[in-house]
């Protein structure tokens, strides 16, 4: 942060994307930098004081990331990406409700372009949750052999299975709670794709009924995940628990999911994100959710942790790092 600071004053929300810890974290590193001098604040933009500058000196910012593939190393496959891009413009709109959010198109492409890489775009496939509209983005390069989505928002359900009628894709959007068992969808797919929340008893629910509907050894997964919501320490208990249910992480793409600030993502009701109201003033512009790119694969017969219905309650959404998570409506 102060290495940033070095070149000029710089978003709060800039200074939050180059680095890794919580959200909580973040906000108690910036808060002891200011009462010790060496930031000063002013509206939504930090810079160094006179006592800063000295005590960064020696530092050196480096932009070092590709910009030409927003630091991924992957391109987009063109067949398939005005078809993808125009879809998505008509998409129903993120409900606070359901903590929704999509990550940007290019970076939907990016990921399909990866799976092709990875060779896991054939077979059948399990989307669980799709803001993201990834079914169709994946569906319309011919490859996969089926996809199905579950997701608790009718109105995306209802989206997916218009468009892939239209285009005649090899998609099958349900209605359907994680909450509840997967049924039907058990151990007959090869690859899974989810954007989980990320509380602990969260994430081990859609990561265990993902894993519910692979097939065997072998089958992949595919998930994004947050330090901004999910501090190291947290991310030590995810990989545990991935290690647990019989998998090995083969890769983990850090920044590879943008959520973009848009005006029509989760950004239309940042007010009621613990981070916004902590530090006082909304992002205006600038796309400062990101998360990293997960790839598991099973080395033995997957074993889900919850098994049967699992009804988290509040548990489900919200813990003492969700502050990129609109609060509850208590009024």
């Amino acid at each position: 942060m102060l290495s940033l600071l070095l070149s000029g004053e710089k978003l709060i929300w800039n200074l939050l994307d180059e680095q890794d810890s919580s959200l909580p974290e973040f906000f108690e590193i910036l808060s002891e930098f200011v009462e010790e001098g060496l930031i000063k604040i002013e509206g939504d933009k930090a810079y160094l004081t006179e006592k800063g500058r000295e005590f960064a000196e020696g530092l050196k910012y480096y932009e070092v990331r590709c910009r030409k593939c927003d630091g991924t190393g992957y391109g987009i496959i063109k067949d398939i990406e005005n078809d993808y891009i125009s879809i998505t413009k008509n998409r129903p709109l993120p409900l606070p409700e359901y903590d929704q959010g999509y990550i940007s198109p290019e970076g939907v492409l990016r990921r399909v372009s990866f799976m092709v890489e990875r060779g896991d775009l054939y077979g059948k496939i399990f989307v669980a949750g799709d803001d993201d509209l990834f079914s169709i983005a994946a569906s319309l390069t011919g490859l996969p052999e089926k996809i199905s989505v579950v997701e608790i928002d009718e109105r995306l359900v209802d989206y997916i299975n218009k468009v892939a009628d239209r285009y005649g894709l090899n998609v099958e959007a349900e209605i359907h709670d994680l909450q509840k068992d997967i049924g039907k969808y058990r151990r007959k797919y090869n690859t899974f794709v989810t954007d989980p929340v990320e509380t602990l008893p969260g994430i081990t629910l859609f990561l265990s009924r993902c894993v519910s509907s692979l097939k065997g050894k072998g089958s992949s997964g595919y998930f994004g995940l947050t330090t901004l919501e999910a501090s190291i320490s947290k991310w030590y208990e995810i990989q545990k628990l991935i290690h647990d249910m019989g998998f090995v992480i083969t890769d983990i793409r850090r920044k590879f999911n943008v959520y973009p600030n848009d005006g029509k993502n989760f950004f239309s009701f940042q007010n009621k994100l613990p981070i916004v109201k902590k530090l006082g003033f909304i992002s205006s512009d600038y796309s400062w959710y990101k998360s990293s790119l997960y790839r598991i694969e099973a080395v033995k017969t997957p074993e889900p942790l919850i098994k049967g219905d699992e009804m988290l309650g509040g548990m489900l959404y919200h813990d003492e790092e969700s502050w990129a998570t609109p609060e509850e409506d208590n009024s």
